[in-house]
């Protein structure tokens, strides 16, 4: 049980990591910072969702389960974003105008895009469990470890932007570190369920996969590429994505 609640709750941590830079930096984030982590983090996703969800998914299903959860877990996304007030990482609100306050958009658009990837912890550490679903537990690990690396910088481009606007530095860390706290609610609901959720598992790991892939094109990798040294964040994105393939691989 202990380990499952550290497996739930590292992701969190990585946010709440991530918020705190808001402590130590007296203006906005500079911009090839940014870029790197921004770049880091696509990487360190995209490899995750490889490895650590769609090739099981695959190993336990074959290629129609695969199929439908990743494209499911696209078209999920693509339904929240259409519904709900949208925010790139850099906090600028995009799509129909709302009467929220930009805090509540920035905090609402991360808290939304968050939570499919604590069900993608929940559904490894399930698998884990399980035993029979190609998942182990250093796998699942190395997933959360993964994800918890990507929302360092998320944490920050929350809580910096946020300081920037006028917010206090306690709540722009809280508004940042809060935002994460549906991880490890939303791995947890899954572990709870599984059992129902064990015969549809190839389903799940391919559209948590989906889901996180969808972030990453939709989110993080335009960020990175926008304006000048965009080079600055594909070696990031080359530096993540070596990480979690030597972790994944050498703990899985």
């Amino acid at each position: 049980m202990k380990a499952i609640l550290i497996g739930l709750f590292i992701p969190f941590l990585g946010t709440a990591l991530g918020s705190a830079f808001v402590f130590f930096m007296r203006k906005e984030m500079p911009a090839m910072l940014q870029k790197i982590l921004l770049g880091f983090a696509s990487g360190v996703m995209v490899a995750a969702s490889v490895w650590s969800l769609i090739i099981p998914g695959m190993d336990m299903g074959g290629i129609k389960p695969a199929t439908i959860g990743l494209l499911g877990g696209f078209a999920f996304l693509l339904l929240i974003d259409h519904i709900t007030p949208h925010l790139h990482a850099t906090g600028s609100p995009e799509g129909p105008k709302s009467h929220l306050s930009k805090t509540a958009m920035l905090a609402l658009a991360v808290t939304i895009h968050n939570f499919p990837e604590g069900m993608a912890v929940g559904v490894a550490l399930a698998g884990a469990l399980n035993g029979g679903a190609g998942m182990t537990a250093a796998g699942a690990f190395a997933l959360a470890l993964g994800i918890a690396i990507q929302n360092v910088p998320e944490g920050a481009i929350i809580s910096m932007p946020l300081r920037a606007a006028g917010n206090s530095r306690l709540k722009s860390f809280w508004v940042g570190a809060l935002s994460g706290i549906v991880e490890p609610i939303g791995g947890a609901l899954v572990i709870l369920l599984a059992s129902a959720v064990t015969p549809i598992m190839p389903f799940m790991l391919t559209f948590a996969a989906g889901a996180m892939l969808y972030v990453v094109v939709e989110e993080l990798i335009p960020e990175a590429s926008e304006g000048e040294h965009s080079n600055i964040g594909t070696i990031g994105f080359a530096l993540g994505f070596t990480l979690m393939m030597v972790l994944d691989v050498l703990l899985g």
